[in-house]
């Protein structure tokens, strides 16, 4: 079949196998042009990723694996192809890293299932048992619009990303026209908050450690890392002081917890604030598409752009596996968003966030790396790939 690209209210609804591939391949490449230069030793050896398919997730895997010849596992939800209906694009991307991995010698799989349920953990610690051993890495990247409870397949909770104090108002920008618009939200109410926190926040991360724990999966000095936002105070009122800052919040206070659980190992746990990223969710999430495209202008201009492989390559050869104590915030957070909220950077984006104007077209922004980026991560956009063919979309 043909496969195009389909975007409804902003959403990319296919994604292109052989796109998807080749997205992997060009952080792979990335990361063995670093490899090269670098002189690292402590690298994880063999990791888990709950939410490993794209992302922030997708690039630590492939991180563990091309940069320090890990075994690693991937677990997440996924639509499997069929002979007439495209895959989600994590299923492209994890078939594509593990023929990648698997060419050069290495063990990796992925368990497609939901993260929250106890029967997907169960059978992600029976594999490692069988195939792994222990693990010393596991990465929580887990982004979802819903969790079942593990304990009460009745209930249901669904995240939202909404004001507390107020409703929220501020311009964002339509991705597809590049016209700027005026974007409002309603308040959650205690309900959603609470629900929120359920889904996005650190009970499922803990939940995984303490299972891990119990059937004795976790190796001696273990690390684990869940990845966060803040953002700036323009994003505040929907983001860090909204819904989902609570949910983050909780997350943070988790890592405190687990790191007193992973105290006998030796290992540590850690929240990773990243830099704003264009995923398949930024599009719609009302302002932030605004932001990003200012910020990518801004940063590039500076230098200092990363995307998702190259900011994971940082986390890691810097931070976690850079042999060196590491630093953390006051409320000890690993800070790699430290370039995006350099002053500079952010008093230009500001600058140039009073240029824009309802319904005017966006101006010194970067709407084309914002929409260049979004096309490739469903595996579109990529000029040495022909569309017009027709491929088999159960084939990577």
């Amino acid at each position: 079949m043909i496969i195009e690209q389909k975007i409804m209210r902003n959403v990319s609804l296919t994604a292109h196998p052989q796109g998807c591939k080749q997205y992997v391949l060009d952080q792979i490449a990335y990361v063995e042009s670093e490899k090269e230069k670098s002189n690292l030793s402590e690298f994880p050896k063999k990791v888990l990723i709950v939410g490993g398919s794209t992302g922030y997730g997708l690039s630590a895997r492939i991180v563990s694996a091309i940069g320090g010849n890990a075994q690693t596992m991937n677990v997440s939800v996924e639509r499997e192809p069929q002979k007439n209906k495209v895959a989600t694009p994590g299923w492209y991307n994890s078939i594509a890293f593990e023929q990648e991995a698997h060419k050069r010698g290495l063990y990796a799989t992925s368990v497609f299932g939901d993260a929250f349920s106890d029967a997907t953990k169960r059978e992600v610690a029976n594999r490692i048992k069988e195939e792994m051993g222990q693990i010393d890495l596991l990465i929580y990247s887990v982004a979802s619009p819903l969790r079942i409870d593990p304990d009460d397949p009745t209930k249901v909770y669904r995240s939202v990303i909404k004001p507390i104090a107020k409703p929220y108002s501020d311009l964002s920008v339509d991705v597809q026209s590049g016209v700027v618009e005026q974007a409002t939200i309603d308040v959650a109410d205690a309900q959603q908050v609470e629900e929120t926190i359920k889904v996005m926040g650190g009970e499922d991360w803990k939940r995984w450690i303490d299972y891990l724990l119990k059937r004795e999966l976790l190796a001696p000095g273990v690390k684990t890392v869940a990845f966060s936002y803040i953002g700036p105070s323009i994003t505040y009122p929907i983001y860090r002081e909204g819904s989902i800052g609570k949910a983050k919040e909780d997350l943070e206070r988790t890592a405190f917890e687990l790191k007193k659980s992973l105290k006998d190992l030796g290992g540590d746990a850690f929240v990773s604030v990243n830099k704003a990223l264009v995923t398949r969710a930024s599009s719609v999430i009302p302002v932030v598409p605004l932001y990003i495209t200012i910020l990518y202008k801004v940063m590039k201009e500076h230098h200092v752009h990363e995307d998702a492989i190259m900011h994971i390559w940082r986390l890691f050869s810097d931070r976690l596996y850079s042999g060196q104590h590491i630093n953390t915030d006051e409320k000890g957070r690993i800070r790699v968003d430290d370039w995006e909220m350099e002053q500079q950077i952010q008093d230009e984006v500001l600058r140039r966030w009073a240029l824009q104007k309802e319904g005017s077209v966006l101006v010194e922004a970067d709407l084309e790396g914002f929409k260049q980026e979004y096309d490739n991560i469903h595996g579109f956009g990529y000029d040495s790939i022909d569309y017009g063919v027709a491929v088999d979309p159960t084939v990577v």
